[in-house]
């Protein structure tokens, strides 16, 4: 029920934007009451953090993979990083977009002692998830193999043309996994073509070079 909510809420904000996405609206996509709704959230902003919090758990478990794989190259690591994050963007779509756009909103309107915490531990996660695009960029300044640039400005230009996507992608039904794979490949690519340095052009990773989901 509570996974179901969440999809549900996810979909309503993004369709509807966060005013006027109804807890009724979100309620009925999945046949349940407003009173259910308040039996495991206490207002559409504490659903709307879960959303976001839910959004971070599938980033940071569709990374896991990468950063327990030893044998990678720093660039191949920072391609497969970038690769799975476009993945996400596509494969939870609703989430992700909530994620980009609503936060922002929040940090203007959010007013409630409650609120401002929640706000304040999704801020944090996003944080810690873009500092694990920073140690590997760093890793690569230091190796010499990406360009002398600020890991911090690097990282949040990467994740900001990654974040993009949920701005012009738009799920298709029966759109075939090759198909979100070839996006997740070419964004994947131009992002680390974007600080690797120049004698190392050659060896940027391909396709080739991506993990098995």
């Amino acid at each position: 029920m509570q996974l179901a909510l969440l999809d549900a809420a996810a979909k309503a904000f993004t369709t509807f934007g966060f005013a006027a996405a109804s807890i009724d609206a979100i309620a009925s996509q999945i046949g349940a009451t407003k009173g259910s709704v308040y039996y495991h959230y206490r207002s559409k902003s504490e659903l709307f953090f879960a959303v976001h919090k839910r959004a971070m758990v599938i980033n940071l478990r569709a990374q896991l993979p990468v950063l327990q794989e030893k044998s990678l190259s720093t660039m191949a690591k920072l391609f497969n990083m970038c690769h799975r994050h476009a993945m996400a963007m596509m494969e939870s779509f609703y989430y992700q977009r909530v994620t980009v756009q609503g936060v922002e909103l929040h940090q203007s309107i959010s007013t409630t002692p409650l609120e401002r915490e929640a706000l304040r531990e999704v801020v944090a996660m996003r944080d810690a998830y873009e500092e694990l695009f920073e140690h590997v960029l760093e890793q690569g300044v230091s190796e010499g193999v990406f360009a002398a640039l600020d890991p911090s400005i690097a990282a949040k230009s990467i994740l900001g043309s990654l974040n993009w996507t949920t701005v012009w992608y738009r799920p298709r039904e029966g759109e075939s996994e090759a198909a979100k794979l070839r996006i997740a490949d070419q964004l994947a690519l131009q992002a680390v073509c974007g600080v690797v340095a120049a004698k190392f052009r050659s060896k940027v990773p391909t396709a080739a070079a991506r993990l098995p989901a």
